[in-house]
Formats: structure tokens, C-alpha cells, sequence
């Protein structure tokens, strides 16, 4: 941690949302994991607080606040032990609803944007199909124009929230082929011709409901587009910087945190006589994964230091991103090793977190994209 990045109040935030977390959410952790989704009233309580609308404008609900508090938002909710209920909140709070409050109509942020603040209404974003996922400017849902309405037919899969949802943030083709004729359409659950799916069963992140949802002749109104008409690959991908923040910060969280319940086994554990940190290979093991994790904070830091200056931060969010997703996957097996049997047993926290590590290469831009934009931004293409 850096102390000097916070202010007081940022700690008095961070001590408030602390004993909230420890109090409203981490005594449910194993029954909303084994649920597969956390309840709307969780998101009602966080919006009574203030905690959903965190960057909104205040004038529909929000609290104008810098994106140094939604860190601390999101460290503190990764520390109740469910990655998955940290991925839930901020795939409403961040990037579902960011897009309304950016670039959004008054009415649009009226209608949506003010309820999602106060947990009344839960958000969703619908980018990935079947067919396209990082390739974004191949996505087919089709938007077609019928006098003032927008008709849309697709699918979508992956989607974050798709199940609990009650709008969708939707990237829809209103266009030609290509970037240039995409655009960003908000898409009521319970409009006609919008059907929930399935519920994936993903391989860790469990409290996080995913959905598979399909969009059959789904008609709404031509007022729920957001900004200009074919404009919404750029929408999109300046929210992907604040998406790759917030998922590198999970990482980084996470990290510390498995770091830590590592150091507490190490010091109660005995083997062959001594404590397991008895053990230099134990040490030294620990040694690398803090560096790994110090590494990770700061590259971090640094990209949201520049995203809430406002500077283009594209490359370092890209870099954070990269680099805290590929080293929590190593620093969970470490973590994990030192608890031998136990870190594959359910019970034991580390055994949650461990599963948790392994999706952040691919959300918000896989790995394999994420070099290719820092390949492209400091000059590496020929």
C-alpha cells in the first residue's frame, strides 16, 4: 500500500465501507457462492450508502467523487473473500452505468442512471457474442431503425449481472461493418423480445452470475441510444480503461490478500517440527510473491494517478491490466502451495481465492490484445 496516494478522507471512507463489508457482507460469502449471484438487497443497501453512484454526477444521485475512492471501494470489497461479489457491484457501478453518466441524455440518466446509484435498478454491459469477444468491431447484434424505436436482434454471452439485470448497456450494430458502425443502445430486461438465458457455470469467480441472453425482435424506444449514432466503438473503448483499472485492482487486492492468509498459515502450521516460514524456501517463496504484488500496486496506481489527473493512460492501464492478471495466477499457486492439501479444500478461503485468479487474463481485453495495445502505443509496430 501507499499511504501518501490517500488523503484522511479517503481512509475515513475506507474505514466506514470496512466495517460495512465485515459486517452486511462477508458473514453471506458461502451462501451467495453457493447461489451463484448476491441479492438485490445488497445492492439496494450500497446505494442507500452512497457506495454505487460513487463517480456519478451528483445531480442524479451521485457523488462527483474521483476514481481514488472507487480503489477503495474495491479493495475493501475484494477483502470480504468473494472476488465475485466485487466483480458483480462494479459491473453495475463502473461499466454499465459509466457509459450513461459520460455520455448519456438527461433523460437517459433520469431514467437509468439516478436508479442505479441507489441500487433501485441493476446494470449490466452486453459487448461479448458468441462470435466476437475481443474482436468488438465484429459484433452482429443487429439495432434497425422502425419509426422512433430501435428493433434488435442478437445474442450475447458472458454477460456479468445478466441474470439479476434490469437494463443492459448494449453494443449494437446500427451500421455498416467495422468500428464504424457500432453503437451503444440501453436495453431494458423486460422489454419485449429480451430473454435471460441459462446461468454459466464458471469455474471460480461463483457469487458473479453470468448469463447467456438472447434479443429476438426486442424493441426500444430510439431515446435509449447513448451519444451519437455509430459512434460507440469509441464509448467503448475509452471504457475499457476504467474496466482494466478495476479488474487490475481486484488482482492486486487479491493478491495481498492471499499473500496474507499464506503469512498466517506459515507462522501456525508445523512441520517436521518447525512452522512452515521456518523453512527458507518458504521464505524466499513468500519474498517473491510481495514483489510480484508491490510491482502489481504500483504499476496500478501510477495508470489510476493518471486517469483521475485525466491524462491518456491507455498503455499503463494496459500494462497494470496485464501485468497484475498474469502474476495473481502465480501468486495464488504459491500462495496456495504452503497450505498442501488444504488450499484445494473448500472450506479454506485460499481455495475460493485460487479458483477466483484464474479469468482476469481474459475480461476487459485478453492478454494476448492488451501487448498488442502497448505494442501499438509505444511505437513497437514496423
Amino acid at each position: 500500500m501507499y499511504p501518501s496516494v490517500f488523503s484522511e478522507e479517503h481512509e475515513i471512507f475506507r474505514r466506514t465501507l470496512r466495517e460495512f463489508v465485515e459486517k452486511e457482507i462477508k458473514p453471506h460469502i458461502p451462501e451467495w457462492e453457493a447461489q451463484g449471484a448476491i441479492p438485490r438487497e445488497l445492492f439496494e443497501k450500497l446505494g442507500s450508502l452512497g457506495y454505487l453512484g460513487i463517480r456519478f454526477s451528483p445531480r442524479y444521485g451521485g457523488s462527483g467523487l474521483d476514481f481514488w475512492y472507487t480503489t477503495v471501494l474495491i479493495e475493501e470489497l475484494v477483502r470480504s473473500s468473494s472476488v465475485g461479489v466485487a466483480v458483480s457491484i462494479l459491473a453495475h457501478a463502473e461499466f454499465a452505468s459509466k457509459a450513461i453518466d459520460n455520455a448519456g441524455t438527461e433523460e437517459l440518466k433520469e431514467e437509468f442512471l439516478r436508479p442505479a446509484a441507489t441500487g433501485e435498478k441493476i446494470g449490466a454491459l452486453g459487448i461479448t457474442e458468441p462470435d466476437a469477444g475481443s474482436d468488438v468491431a465484429a459484433i452482429r447484434t443487429r439495432a434497425t431503425r422502425d419509426g422512433g424505436d430501435f428493433v434488435v436482434n442478437g445474442a450475447k454471452t458472458f454477460i456479468t449481472n445478466g441474470t439479476i439485470a434490469d437494463f443492459m448497456t448494449t453494443a449494437v450494430r446500427t451500421g455498416g461493418h467495422g468500428r464504424g458502425g457500432i453503437s451503444l443502445l440501453v436495453i431494458p430486461t423486460d422489454a419485449p423480445g429480451f430473454i435471460k438465458g441459462k446461468r454459466l457455470h464458471k469455474l471460480g469467480v461463483h457469487a458473479s452470475d453470468t448469463a447467456e441472453l438472447t434479443l429476438e425482435d426486442c424493441r426500444v424506444p430510439a431515446r435509449y441510444l447513448i451519444g451519437q449514432e455509430n459512434d460507440g466503438f469509441r464509448l467503448i473503448m475509452e471504457g475499457f480503461v476504467g474496466e482494466r483499472l478495476v479488474l487490475a485492482l481486484i488482482c492486486c487486492t487479491q493478491m495481498r490478500l492471499m499473500w496474507e492468509e499464506a503469512r498466517r498459515y506459515g507462522h501456525e502450521r508445523k512441520a517436521f517440527g518447525r512452522h512452515l516460514l521456518g523453512f527458507q524456501v518458504w521464505q524466499h517463496r513468500l519474498a517473491d510473491a510481495l514483489a510480484a504484488i508491490e510491482a502489481s500496486e504500483a504499476l496500478t496506481y501510477r495508470a489510476v494517478h493518471l486517469y483521475v489527473q485525466g491524462k491518456d493512460c491507455i498503455a499503463e492501464s494496459a500494462l497494470a491490466k496485464l501485468f497484475a492478471s498474469e502474476a495473481v495466477r502465480n501468486v495464488a499457486h504459491d500462495c496456495a502451495q504452503i497450505f498442501g492439501g488444504n488450499g484445494y479444500m473448500e472450506e479454506y478461503t485460499i481455495a475460493r481465492l485460487r479458483r477466483d485468479s484464474l479469468g482476469f487474463t481474459v475480461g476487459a481485453g485478453t492478454s494476448e490484445i492488451l501487448r498488442g495495445i502497448i505494442a501499438k502505443e509505444r511505437g513497437l509496430l514496423v
